[in-house]
């Protein structure tokens, strides 16, 4: 489709900007395997602290997690219970993903911002740093995580249903449920 309309252009905008972040946010696990292995070795080989290295090893790990949510949203990569979802046809599938975005995770997704709005932000007022000896000083960046999951899950959310809406309309195919 060489002109996408703006909206389906906007989705597919978003899709890659999520896309990009949760691929750069896997690759943290590589960082969390050497991370862990030298933190361990120098605690046990050596008797030496790594504290802040063990707090960006978990810094990175709530990057994984939180910061490539909605990349495996955008993927189907997460838990569906699809004992009938599998059989429908895409319009019906279309269907159930416009109501369990806009029953679920779209408000679950604003409550969240909502409800940590106040812990980031009181984070960040006072630059919250770490409490341990050697730690890092930036606390409140780790716990902006959590608003970056907010956004993305959202945005991945308006995406998936302006897709969802083209299929219903015909206007898209509908993608292939893989299974296995």
């Amino acid at each position: 489709m060489p002109n996408p309309p703006p909206l389906l252009g906007l989705a597919r905008f978003i899709d890659a900007c999520n896309a990009l972040f949760g691929k750069a946010c896997a690759w943290l696990t590589l960082f969390l395997v050497i991370g862990t292995a030298i933190v361990v070795v120098l605690r046990y080989g050596f008797g030496i602290g790594a504290t802040a290295l063990q707090e960006a090893v978990l810094y990175a790990h709530a990057l994984v997690f939180m910061g490539a949510a909605a990349w495996v949203q955008q993927r189907n990569g997460h838990v569906r219970v699809d004992i009938f979802f599998q059989k429908f046809s895409g319009r019906r599938q279309a269907l159930v993903e416009i109501l369990g975005t806009l029953l679920f995770l779209l408000p679950v997704a604003l409550f969240l911002g909502w409800a940590s709005w106040d812990y980031v932000s009181n984070s960040w007022a006072t630059r919250e740093a770490s409490g341990e000896s050697g730690g890092l000083k930036f606390v409140y960046l780790q716990k902006s995580i959590i608003l970056v999951l907010v956004v993305s899950l959202a945005l991945q959310g308006v995406s998936n249903l302006i897709k969802a809406l083209y299929v219903i309309s015909g206007r898209l195919p509908a993608p292939e449920v893989k299974h296995g």
